[in-house]
């Protein structure tokens, strides 16, 4: 079964410095009807201005992922680490216990990014920070593994049982890896990508029931992450 969440349809703030379109409930965006998908709790597409960012601020018991998908943003938190995020790169924070941190752009262009918080399968876990480039593998047309619960194929491993692919497609057709008895939700960042008799466009979502390696097309130059979740 597919459900479809097309992006005119997400959430959406604008405070100056920042855009951001919510694929589900987060902040002041309050929809009951996505308040996530199985273990995925947001996906945040952030565009931050050049010369601002986030100032410091706490989380915890959550997995948070940052994915670049233009730019680069610094990460400082409490754990000690300061890290400039580059394109190519997934940067990987367990807040456990209790992190805080701030993003900044100090670049004169504008960052273009995907949060993603994901919920850990116990509360209470150690903080704990990873990152991890993954070009050129990024570039093959096939999906790359960059999230897994046990550090699989070279992956960050998160406290979930979940995974994360990354793909950066030409015009071609793929199997996603999703077995019948999980989950997926797939998230088209750039270009159009068709699954079913749908078609998806930058921005656009689905998520995947009860299916057995569900089969997308790239219909051009297309970026992708899948998720397979329990």
């Amino acid at each position: 079964m597919l459900k479809i969440r097309r992006s005119n349809e997400r959430g959406y703030a604008e405070h100056g410095w920042l855009q951001s379109h919510h694929t589900f409930s987060f902040a002041s965006y309050y929809d009951p009807a996505n308040m996530g998908f199985r273990g995925l709790r947001v996906i945040n597409q952030d565009k931050i201005a050049g010369a601002s960012g986030f100032p410091t601020h706490p989380h915890r018991d959550m997995e948070i992922v940052t994915y670049m998908v233009e730019g680069e943003l610094t990460h400082q938190d409490s754990m000690g680490n300061t890290e400039v995020i580059r394109r190519g790169e997934v940067q990987y924070m367990c807040a456990g216990t209790g992190v805080a941190h701030s993003e900044y752009n100090a670049t004169d262009k504008e960052a273009h990014l995907l949060q993603i918080w994901i919920q850990p399968q116990q509360l209470g876990l150690k903080p704990a920070y990873g990152q991890k480039s993954f070009l050129p593998d990024f570039s093959t047309g096939n999906l790359t593994r960059v999230l897994s619960p046990d550090g699989a194929e070279g992956s960050v491993a998160i406290q979930q049982d979940a995974n994360l692919w990354v793909g950066w497609l030409k015009p071609q057709t793929l199997k996603l890896p999703l077995k019948k008895e999980r989950h997926g939700w797939l998230q088209v960042v750039k270009g159009d990508i068709k699954i079913g008799e749908a078609t998806l466009h930058p921005g656009d979502a689905v998520a995947i029931t009860n299916e057995d390696g569900p089969q997308v097309e790239a219909i051009g130059e297309s970026e992708i992450l899948f998720f397979d979740l329990a």
